[in-house]
């Protein structure tokens, strides 16, 4: 489609047919094999095209780099994205193709029975006169993260092409498992070899974060005392009530569905039981430090009162922090920031600053020592079977990537 890139666009609708969802169940890393094959052959195409110093490294991490090109003294930019996608059906993704959109009207994915209908989903109507990729309605298209592999991959085969654009040093990654969360746990900032890096893993156009929730899970086991019913009175502890009593223990107006912006929530995303035992687990989100371990308190400090009140433990609960706010960090890193937004601002894109209602590999890659901001990537609707993304916000991203390049060629170490 695009003459600046013309492997864009076949490039990602190539890719998203190839099922690399990650699985949680796994204690592998990469957690599941179809990650490590594609990897593998994303690493062979990087050498193919002309990067250098591609290897794979023990976390299944591909990185590649593009050496300074008439630029000297120029800090290493980094580009990374992932390439697992999320927990939707991933198998036979079956990309359907729309062009010139008029912004109004619903689209039929495939004979799935499922529509795209801008009175449900009113982003639509921002992309009148684009020409969008979605799903059949039966998967989920996976341009988190493919559309940013894709892009990333226009950004290299661009600039191989074009030597005349000058740049400072490159560095690029490609890794696995991001969306079950521990993907960049053993990234090597070190091999990396970045000053600074941005993931390329956002949503719409010009979307820019450097602020990510703080992030923790936490299991509960209930150990219940179950006997007849009919003889219940003052002897049966019912291990389900218990879970019930503690999910409205909590914070009715501190539920996902109740919350917007950098207020954070526990959201109880599974409970399973019998009167016997029951157990339950909860995501905990806050972009505050001090509210995101209040929170991690507040639900230990209903177990210990109800531990107190059986007279024994029977609720247990055990809390594993996930990633933190890397705005953290990137509040006294905000040159970086400020070079994407004038980037962004070059391509006459209106840098959408907000505080992200999750986190990116960039949170984890951030605490390891390598300031890295999200940028958008172009999907809509992800993680599921409303997914789409325009074919020009995907250029646009690259034009975007393009353009840091050239800026930050113009800086020091």
């Amino acid at each position: 489609m695009s003459e600046k890139y013309p492997k864009l666009i076949t490039r990602f609708l190539r890719d998203v047919k190839v099922n690399t969802r990650s699985n949680e169940e796994s204690d592998t890393i990469p957690s599941d094999p179809k990650e490590v094959a594609f990897l593998k052959n994303l690493a062979a195409e990087l050498k193919e095209m002309g990067a250098e110093d591609v290897q794979t490294m023990k976390d299944g991490y591909v990185f590649a780099k593009l050496p300074a090109n008439g630029v000297e003294g120029a800090p290493t930019v980094g580009f990374i994205s992932h390439v697992d996608t999320a927990d939707f059906n991933s198998e036979n993704v079956n990309p359907q193709e729309i062009s010139n959109y008029d912004g109004k009207s619903v689209i039929e994915l495939g004979n799935s029975g499922f529509k795209l209908d801008p009175k449900v989903f009113p982003n639509m109507r921002n992309y009148a006169g684009h020409d969008l990729i979605t799903t059949d309605g039966t998967t989920l298209l996976g341009a988190d993260d493919k559309a940013g592999v894709a892009e990333i991959m226009a950004l290299i085969d661009y600039l191989v092409a074009h030597p005349e654009v000058k740049h400072g040093p490159l560095a690029f990654a490609f890794g696995p498992d991001e969306e079950i969360g521990r993907g960049a746990d053993h990234f090597d900032v070190e091999a990396f070899g970045a000053n600074f890096a941005y993931t390329v893993d956002g949503g719409p156009l010009g979307e820019l974060e450097w602020e990510t929730f703080n992030a923790a899970g936490a299991k509960i086991e209930i150990k219940g005392q179950n006997v007849h019913p009919g003889t219940a009175k003052d002897t049966m502890i019912n291990a389900l009530q218990v879970a019930i009593d503690i999910q409205n223990a909590l914070p009715e107006d501190e539920r996902p569905e109740k919350t917007e912006g950098r207020e954070g929530f526990y959201h109880l995303i599974s409970m399973a039981g019998t009167p016997e035992e029951a157990e339950m687990a909860y995501i905990i989100r806050d972009h505050d430090k001090n509210a995101f371990e209040a929170k991690k308190k507040r639900l230990q400090l209903i177990a210990d009162e109800l531990n107190e009140t059986f007279g024994q433990e029977r609720v247990s609960v055990h809390l594993q922090d996930q990633y933190y706010n890397m705005g953290d960090v990137l509040k006294d890193k905000q040159e970086i920031v400020t070079l994407a937004e004038t980037a962004m601002k070059k391509q006459n894109i209106e840098p959408i600053v907000e505080p992200v209602r999750g986190g990116t590999d960039g949170s984890k890659i951030t605490f390891l020592g390598l300031p890295t901001p999200n940028l958008f990537a172009g999907g809509e609707n992800m993680h599921g079977r409303f997914e789409f993304v325009s074919k020009q916000v995907m250029e646009q991203v690259v034009d975007v990537l393009v353009e840091i390049v050239q800026e930050a060629s113009e800086m020091k170490k």
